[in-house]
């Protein structure tokens, strides 16, 4: 029974143990835990620093800042105190330096508040490294004189008030100015973006008004069709006596648009007092004089008006020996600029998008300068562009004295617009020595031409002297209004402005009382009133001669 019992309690202490060993075990476990930390703490407190101290960028840095930290625990509580100040310090140099960031990001760099926070992140600098507060406070293994670290504190306090006071300050109008450079910015991005959006509009107007639209272009088929189904009907005409008579009026229409060319010629016939005084002399292109034909055969004018139809190529003198326009369209050279300059000038500065279009290399569109070898027996003319609409008698133009000058046309300018300094480059120092930049300029589509002053004072001439300076484009740009305003510059007689009122094709806000007035509207623009982006307020003015009775014109959709 004894050794059962023995054999029982066993397990709880082990065998061949006693309960006096096991506590000894304990105590000595303790004991080696207890000599190790005290071991770990006198290293700690005893160690010298890893780096020299004669070092001072290393010795206020890395492991050997930390250590002195741990010696200031241990010896000298000033030490603590010096940190909190050194903190400081650094972190009022951190804060003056991110605004002076921003005041040269707002690009203030004279200012003097700039200035100011320069040196006062210098003077912290300067103080932080002053050798005699390095060598007596951060260079030193033992106590911190107490004397020099409150000159340090008292000059660290100092500076921190004068930087707080100047960034209180500055918060506000660095803040305003922060904000007023983030809008600006913005306001830059919105005009890019603003002008990206005008610069495709543009195109996509240009594109609207220069494409041929289905309806003309199924016109023009349905009259040519007609002629080659019919040719017994239209066959040409002997010339009329009344297309030569100097006694009647003559007027002129350059145009390859059937239906254009008819409203103009209707809304002077049905608004002449003597209709049958009233001769038309319409020129197009070879390609389009079929349906001209056609149209005024099958829709003769009324009233006993007379209309004469050519082509271009009809008259001989045109050619490239004579005409300084058909030689450089022959010449590589323009040629070349028109088609790799035309895309680029166009991508700078959308306004210049429409010398893009053939019309202003056209030899229709350059006819208006040689009426006197065309016309040779009449004295005087008017011409008309195919966008006009006539809303009154025009004969009293014949019988206006131009005093003896060559050209009679409405003025277009006002203010600083509309001057000659807009069409011509007067960098030039041909165009600089002959022309006045400020002398007003006037608008084709309404002209009466005194032909008999244009023989004397040899227009034609001057013309082709400009046209030949002007092959490399350094004088104008294209086009047929910088050259006749150079070729009639004192030549010309201002007319009364009710004569010819423009801006219908882009100007949605031109008076109707002027409107009303006006002898001929002129729907300048690419709203031209046959489109669909017409201005719907005018479209009225100009419908209302369409001859909407035409069996093409209805087969066609004009949609009038």
């Amino acid at each position: 029974m004894a050794v059962a019992t023995r054999g029982g309690r066993g397990p709880g202490l082990g065998a061949g143990h006693s309960p006096g060993s096991f506590f000894s075990y304990r105590i000595f476990v303790s004991a080696v835990f207890s000599l190790l930390f005290l071991a770990t703490l006198s290293v700690l407190f005893t160690t010298r620093p890893y780096a020299s101290s004669s070092d001072p960028d290393v010795a206020m840095t890395g492991n050997a800042y930390v250590h002195r930290s741990f010696l200031a625990l241990k010896s000298d509580p000033l030490r603590t105190r010096l940190d909190l100040i050194h903190k400081q310090a650094t972190d009022h140099i951190v804060l003056v330096d991110a605004y002076t960031a921003y005041a040269r990001k707002l690009k203030v760099e004279n200012s003097r508040q700039l200035r100011m926070f320069d040196d006062l992140a210098q003077n912290f600098r300067d103080l932080v490294s002053k050798p005699a507060y390095v060598e007596a406070l951060f260079q030193t293994d033992g106590h911190v004189d107490e004397e020099i670290l409150r000159q340090f504190e008292k000059e660290v306090k100092d500076k921190v008030k004068v930087a707080r006071s100047m960034i209180a300050e500055a918060k506000e109008s660095y803040d305003n100015q922060l904000k007023i450079q983030k809008l600006k910015d913005t306001i830059f991005a919105v005009h890019e973006l603003l002008l990206k959006a005008r610069k495709n509009g543009a195109y996509a107007s240009l594109i609207a008004a220069k494409s041929v639209p289905k309806s003309l272009h199924c016109l023009a088929m349905r009259l040519v069709e007609e002629k080659i189904a019919h040719p017994e009907k239209y066959k040409d005409e002997k010339p009329k006596p009344e297309f030569e008579d100097p006694s009647l009026y003559h007027y002129a229409i350059f145009s390859d648009n059937v239906i254009a060319v008819s409203v103009v010629v209707n809304s002077v016939v049905k608004n002449a007092k003597e209709p049958w005084k009233h001769v038309f002399h319409v020129v197009t292109d070879k390609m389009n004089l079929a349906a001209m034909k056609v149209w005024f055969s099958m829709r003769p004018v009324g009233g006993g008006a007379h209309v004469e139809m050519k082509a271009v190529e009809d008259f001989n003198f045109l050619n490239s020996s004579y005409v300084p326009v058909l030689r450089q369209l022959e010449t590589a050279k323009l040629q070349n600029l028109n088609i790799n300059n035309g895309a680029a000038n166009a991508t700078k500065d959308f306004n210049n998008m429409k010398f893009t279009n053939p019309k202003y290399l056209s030899m229709l569109n350059h006819l208006r300068f040689y009426f006197p070898e065309m016309y040779p027996k009449l004295h005087r003319i008017l011409f008309l562009d195919d966008d006009v609409v006539v809303q009154k008698d025009l004969t009293a133009l014949w019988s206006i004295d131009l005093d003896g000058k060559v050209h009679g046309a409405v003025e277009t300018c006002f203010g600083s617009f509309h001057r000659y300094a807009q069409y011509l480059n007067f960098s030039h120092p041909l165009i600089k020595e002959k022309f006045n930049p400020r002398a007003c300029a006037w608008a084709y589509g309404l002209n009466i031409f005194d032909l008999d002053a244009w023989r004397r004072e040899k227009s034609t001439e001057q013309y082709h002297y400009w046209q030949n300076l002007n092959e490399d484009r350094t004088l104008w740009k294209l086009g047929t209004l910088p050259p006749g305003l150079i070729t009639f510059y004192s030549t010309t007689k201002s007319l009364d402005k009710s004569w010819h009122v423009r801006g219908l094709g882009y100007n949605p806000s031109v008076s109707m009382d002027v409107i009303n007035n006006a002898a001929v509207v002129h729907f300048n623009g690419n709203m031209k009133p046959w489109l669909d982006i017409a201005l719907s307020q005018y479209k009225d003015l100009w419908t209302k001669y369409v001859d909407s009775d035409m069996e093409f014109v209805q087969m066609c959709n004009f949609g009038f």
